[in-house]
């Protein structure tokens, strides 16, 4: 498909606007069917279709919702047809004519499991395979569609917004501070580099290209072989000099994105408009018969909660002798609260004015979404370390219900708005990843538990149950709706 078809095509989206949303469907659901998403250059047709939707002040939430049920139907007929060729997919027609990337997606699915649904679809070389490889090897619907609906709501914002904010950057002629451009410029080299790094090489995509090839071969020079993208194991005993990519790459692309995240939110107006919608449509959706359930989860964010959680962790892990565990546990406490307050100065970001009293402090990023992410995510990083790799996601996925809820209620108490909880999750990640990365020199030995880890549980619940006995009336006071 040449650059001409590209812009014939948003030549003609642009005099009939009324078709973007069936062109961001029609894309988005050929770009994800089995074996045609090899062929059309999806993601440069979808930032261009994004990109005349911002400029003509699509919704936002309108152009991500197409192109993610887009998303959704053409893996489910990927998965589908797998099903009916079971056993044979290197015998039919046009299945035939592909086999590396029949191959390439068999190999993802036997590695990861189920979760190579989630992150296939972010991964060009085997995006269009995946749901296929997953039906013909009898994966069970159910387990299908909830990671299909999952990675779709995640596919949708990444290939959508860029392209989206681009349109509108040149519909409203915003002029964004001078070190915008450079910022942007450099995060988003970081992430093509962890791109090629990650979910080429490490996810086991890359070893035949030749810039894997160029690149073992100069490693080679320095006593160093292919294992370089192979050596972060999670296997004991760890390899002496064993270099923690995948955190790594978790704290640099989280960085990355809260650098351009924060350029976009407290920089530009592009995103008012949805901070706006979204604060919208939480105000229309409380109701007094949910507020105390609501606030309860907000309170389990509050900072003595969070402060808490990290000091029993710590003595459970000092008193079992892991120094350096309860050493990044404190630290990785203090570097939350620190860069927290001082993003939450420097931006300066006016929050809504949904509560009677809203709080004085700024409201870029959420403290509470970072925190409860710090402290859910090593968690969930502890506990995964010690289970089998393809039962890790579960882990992660339980560990990730307190994030969501508390950022939920961030939002439907109206004292944050959407870019604020999103910069905040970026934030909490990065940290994450840093602390874990250290961690990594200190990791010898399983965490096994034991009664000291059981009672440090049941003496945070009674604090927690305590402090939100005390700070109720007033809380319910401080966050009671000026339109109730």
């Amino acid at each position: 498909m040449s650059g001409d078809w590209l812009t014939s095509l948003a030549t003609w989206l642009t005099s009939h606007s009324e078709w973007l949303a069936v062109a961001l469907f029609a894309t988005a659901f050929a770009e994800s069917l089995a074996i045609a998403g090899i062929l059309i250059p999806g993601v440069a047709i979808i930032f261009a279709i994004a990109a005349l939707a911002g400029q003509i002040a699509m919704p936002l939430g309108e152009a991500l919702l197409w192109a993610a049920l887009g998303a959704i139907l053409g893996d489910s007929i990927s998965f589908a047809l797998g099903r009916l060729c079971q056993g044979k997919l290197d015998r039919v027609w046009p299945l035939s004519r592909y086999p590396k990337a029949i191959h390439k997606g068999e190999y993802f699915f036997h590695r990861y499991g189920g979760v190579s649904v989630v992150i296939g679809r972010f991964v060009g070389p085997i995006r269009p395979v995946i749901p296929l490889v997953a039906g013909a090897l009898m994966m069970p619907w159910r387990r299908f569609l909830l990671f299909n609906l999952t990675s779709a709501l995640g596919w949708a914002p990444v290939y959508v917004i860029p392209g989206y904010l681009v349109g509108s950057a040149l519909a409203s002629d915003i002029k964004p501070p001078a070190h915008f451009y450079p910022v942007i410029a450099i995060s988003m080299g970081v992430l093509i580099v962890i791109y090629l790094t990650v979910f080429r090489f490490q996810l086991g995509l890359g070893y035949s290209s030749r810039l894997y090839q160029w690149l073992a071969g100069k490693m080679e020079k320095y006593d160093a072989t292919h294992r370089f993208w192979r050596l972060y194991s999670s296997e004991r005993p760890a390899q002496a000099g064993e270099f923690p990519l995948p955190s790594l790459s978790l704290a640099v692309t989280a960085t990355a994105l809260l650098l351009i995240w924060s350029q976009l939110a407290t920089g530009t107006t592009l995103l008012q408009p949805f901070d706006t919608a979204v604060s919208t449509w939480f105000s229309q959706l409380r109701q007094p018969l949910f507020d105390p359930t609501i606030l309860f989860f907000t309170m389990t964010g509050d900072a003595p909660v969070l402060i808490a959680a990290a000091g029993c962790l710590s003595l459970v892990l000092l008193f079992r002798g892991y120094y350096g565990g309860a050493v990044h546990i404190l630290a990785a406490a203090g570097l939350t609260f620190l860069l927290v307050w001082l993003l939450k100065s420097f931006t300066g970001t006016a929050r809504p004015d949904e509560v009677l009293a809203p709080p004085s402090s700024g409201a870029f990023p959420s403290g509470h979404t970072a925190g409860i992410t710090v402290l859910c995510m090593l968690s969930a990083n502890f506990v995964a370390r010690e289970t089998r790799h393809r039962r890790r996601w579960r882990t992660y996925l339980a560990f990730s219900l307190p994030v969501v809820l508390v950022a939920f209620s961030r939002l439907y108490l109206g004292v944050h708005w959407f870019t604020d909880v999103i910069g905040g999750l970026f934030l909490g990640l990065a940290i994450t990843g840093y602390i874990r990365a250290s961690y990594s020199r200190y990791d010898r030995v399983p965490l096994a538990p034991d009664v000291s880890l059981l009672g440090a549980i049941v003496a945070w619940i009674a604090f927690t149950a305590a402090y939100v006995w005390h700070q109720w009336p007033q809380a319910m006071l401080f966050y009671r709706s000026t339109g109730l």
